[in-house]
C-alpha cells in the first residue's frame, strides 16, 4: 500500500503540490516538452561533436583537426558540414579562394607515365593539348590524320554518347550501318557520316583508311590505363532504318543537297545516354578491364540547336543537365568510373570568383584559355599521385 501525501489534480491534468512561492509542479508539465527538447539537443550536440572529430581525423589527410574548420549554417545549426558540402561564401563560410572544393573520393592516380587516351567533344581537344604539353604519356595514334588532332585516334570530335558507343562497337565488333558512306552529289567525293567531315576521293580510299583506323582505334583503347570521355550534347540525327546516329548533318554532302530524309532529328533522354555509357563500359571490361574511366561534361555550350520547341540556351542547359545526371548514375555504379567536375568548375565556380569563363569573339560559346588552365590545374591537383 502506497504511503505519502496525495495532491489534487490541476486543470492541466497533473497532481499539484505547493512549490516555492506558490508555483506548482503543474508548471513543469507545461514546459516539459521544451525541457526534453533542450536535453535531447544537448545530448545530440555532444554526441555529434565527438563523431565529427573522429570523422575529420579520418578524412583530412593527416591535417590537425584544429586547423580545419567545419562549415556553418544558420539554417541547420546543429549539423556540421564539411567545407565542400556548403556553397562557397554562404552565411559565415569563407568565400571562394580559387581552389575548387573537392569532396574526398577514390580517384585514379595519374602520373606522367600513365598511358592516357581521350575522346569526346571540343573540350577533349583542350585536355589533349595540355597533357601533351606537360609531357604526359598521352596516347596518339594516326598522327598523320587531320581527324586525330582532337583525340587519341582519328575519331574527330564526338559530340554524343551514341557516336561514342558506335566507336567502341566498330573498334571491337562488327558494327556496320546500312548506309556506310555518303556520296556527295556535286563534287563526287566520299564523306564519312559518322566522323565529322572526313572526305575521300573515292570509295576504295575511304574503305582502306577506315580499316587502318579500326586497327589504330583498338590499339589506343587497349593501351589506355585511363580513358577520358567528354560528353557534349543530347541532340542526335538518327537513321530511320537501322538507328545508327550520324555525327552531324554537315559537310559537302549536306551543302550540296544530299538526301537527309532518311535521318530523324530528336533529343535523346537520360536512360538512353546512361545505356550508351553502360554499353561502353561492358565492351571495355572485356577488352581492357584494368582501364579506369574519367567522365566529364563539356563546359562548351551549344552554338545552335536544331530544336523548334526551345531556345538555344534552354536546349544547351537540357543537354548538359541530362548528361550530368547520366554521368552521376554511371559513376555511382562502377568503381573504375570517376567524374571530373570540369563543367561545374567553369560554369559555377569561375563566376563565383568574378571571372568569366566564356571566350570572346565569334566562338563566345567556348571556354576561354584562363578557364581551361584553371580546370586542368585542378585535374593535376586531383589526380597526381601523392608525393613520397
Amino acid at each position: 500500500m502506497k504511503t505519502g501525501r496525495r495532491y489534487p489534480r490541476s486543470r492541466h491534468g497533473c497532481r499539484t503540490a505547493p512549490y516555492d512561492d506558490g508555483h506548482t509542479l503543474a508548471a513543469l508539465d507545461i514546459y516539459r516538452p521544451g525541457i526534453i527538447s533542450f536535453v535531447k539537443k544537448s545530448i545530440f550536440e555532444r554526441t555529434w561533436k565527438s563523431f565529427a572529430g573522429s570523422f575529420k581525423t579520418a578524412h583530412t589527410g593527416g591535417i590537425p583537426n584544429e586547423k580545419i574548420k567545419m562549415a556553418r549554417s544558420d539554417v541547420h545549426p546543429v549539423h556540421r558540414f564539411e567545407p565542400w558540402q556548403v556553397f562557397p561564401g554562404s552565411y559565415r563560410n569563407p568565400p571562394p579562394d580559387g581552389n575548387f572544393p573537392a569532396a574526398p573520393r577514390q580517384a585514379p592516380a595519374i602520373s606522367p607515365d600513365t598511358p592516357i587516351a581521350s575522346m569526346g567533344s571540343c573540350f577533349a581537344r583542350e585536355i589533349r593539348k595540355i597533357l601533351l604539353a606537360k609531357g604526359y604519356a598521352y596516347i596518339t595514334e594516326e598522327t598523320h590524320h587531320p581527324a586525330a588532332v582532337h583525340a587519341s585516334a582519328a575519331w574527330e570530335r564526338v559530340y554524343n554518347t551514341f557516336c561514342l558507343r558506335q566507336i567502341f562497337e566498330y573498334t571491337f565488333g562488327t558494327w556496320r550501318p546500312a548506309l556506310r558512306w555518303w556520296h556527295t552529289p556535286q563534287s563526287g567525293r566520299i564523306q564519312d557520316p559518322y566522323r565529322r567531315i572526313i572526305l575521300y576521293d573515292d570509295l576504295q580510299a575511304a574503305e582502306a583508311d577506315f580499316t587502318r583506323h579500326r586497327i589504330c582505334s583498338r590499339r589506343a583503347l587497349e593501351r589506355a590505363e585511363v580513358l577520358i570521355l567528354t560528353l557534349g550534347l543530347t541532340e542526335i540525327w538518327q537513321d530511320r532504318e537501322d538507328g545508327a546516329v550520324i555525327c552531324l548533318p554537315s559537310g559537302p554532302y549536306v551543302s550540296e543537297g544530299g538526301d537527309m530524309t532518311r535521318y530523324r532529328f530528336r533529343v535523346s533522354r537520360y536512360n538512353e545516354n546512361l545505356d550508351n555509357l553502360e554499353r561502353i563500359h561492358a565492351i571495355l571490361a572485356r577488352h581492357n578491364p584494368a582501364c579506369r574511366l574519367l567522365i566529364t561534361v563539356s563546359p562548351v555550350h551549344l552554338w545552335a540547336t536544331f530544336r523548334r520547341d526551345a531556345d538555344v540556351i534552354s536546349a544547351s542547359c537540357n543537354s548538359k543537365s541530362t548528361l550530368r545526371a547520366a554521368a552521376d548514375e554511371f559513376c555511382t555504379r562502377h568503381d573504375n568510373a570517376h567524374y571530373f567536375p570540369a563543367f561545374e568548375m567553369a560554369t559555377i565556380y569561375q563566376p563565383l570568383t568574378g571571372r568569366s569563363w566564356f571566350s570572346e569573339g565569334k566562338e563566345n560559346f567556348h571556354v576561354n584559355s584562363d578557364c581551361v588552365d584553371f580546370i586542368m590545374r585542378h585535374f593535376f591537383r586531383f589526380y597526381s599521385p601523392p608525393a613520397c
